[in-house]
């Protein structure tokens, strides 16, 4: 980052429901680091698939996050509004001859290696699932429906994350060529997030461990695009006792802003920085305030995921 550069930091969720604690975290932690280095803090929808969207949930969120004292920058960006950006991004690596058109459906990807005998068949369970195996790569698909993947390399992608250290991946033999635009015309999230962050200006990533095995994917995604690789920092996600990352599909609790000041603390203190007992009569403009004066990412317990106590 220049010298010159202001950080540029963002908040990122998805209208699937209301803010929990889970989610609580991200944005603590997103609005602190932004905020300690004299930032900007942005907030961003990421609506892109509207059949799991829960109606009033953005402005829910957007509401619940005022009252719990944080104040953003700007105005808030919807993805759904920026599908030309997507496409836009898109076409330059078709130009690059990057892209290409897929038929395959999940089943059809799992029975390309069941149908193998087993002494032939490679280790295909991979950081996300299946690896994809190629198989349209050399095809000359032209009926519709087809989703769009992008070639990936055989080499390692490194990067040091201020929270969990380097991290390496070979997408080639981790996760095979990936969707950037799905096959009902949806623009998959990985394209989606990092032509984002570029157009927003964004700086630095701060949010949950749950995305860490993403980034590099986006890394390759910004190399193609000749984007500027931001800085990460992937804080552990809060998980229940059975070992799942708190989330609307695990039917984590919304948090109120009658609680604010309590759940500011518990975030706090999750995220390792000690806050001392006399917080607990403060206001949560206080406590804030507080975490902005005190805040330390190195502070931040070295972890993926943390149950929730």
């Amino acid at each position: 980052m220049g010298l010159n550069q202001i950080t540029i930091g963002r908040f990122a969720p998805s209208p699937t429901g209301p803010l929990h604690f889970g989610s609580l975290l991200a944005a603590l932690a997103s609005y602190l680091e932004a905020k300690t280095k004299q930032g900007k803090w942005l907030v961003r929808m990421e609506d892109l698939d509207k059949p799991r969207e829960v109606l009033g949930a953005a402005s829910h969120i957007l509401r619940t996050l005022e009252q719990f004292g944080f104040e953003w920058d700007g105005e808030v960006v919807y993805q759904s509004q920026r599908s030309e950006l997507y496409q836009e991004a898109l076409t330059q690596l078709e130009k690059k001859s990057l892209i290409y058109r897929c038929k395959c459906s999940r089943k059809e990807i799992a029975d390309s290696y069941n149908h193998k005998p087993v002494h032939q068949a490679p280790a295909h369970h991979g950081i996300d699932g299946l690896i994809y195996p190629g198989t349209c790569r050399h095809l000359n698909i032209t009926e519709m429906p087809f989703s769009s993947r992008i070639k990936v390399s055989n080499q390692p992608i490194s990067f040091n994350d201020a929270v969990q250290g380097i991290i390496t991946q070979n997408l080639a033999t981790q996760l095979g060529d990936f969707v950037l635009k799905r096959a009902d015309g949806l623009f998959a999230y990985q394209l989606a997030v990092v032509v984002d962050d570029q157009t927003q200006g964004v700086t630095q990533i701060v949010r949950g461990a749950d995305l860490l095995d993403s980034t590099p994917r986006q890394i390759y995604l910004q190399h193609q695009l000749n984007y500027p690789t931001p800085t990460y920092a992937h804080i552990p996600v809060a998980s229940n006792v059975a070992g799942e990352k708190l989330s609307k599909q695990t039917l984590a609790p919304a948090i109120t802003s009658e609680q604010a000041s309590s759940w500011l603390i518990k975030a706090l203190d999750f995220l390792g920085q000690t806050p001392p007992a006399a917080l607990a009569s403060c206001s949560h403009t206080e406590i804030l305030s507080w975490a902005k004066a005190h805040w330390q990412l190195a502070k931040v317990p070295k972890q993926r995921s943390i149950v929730l106590a």
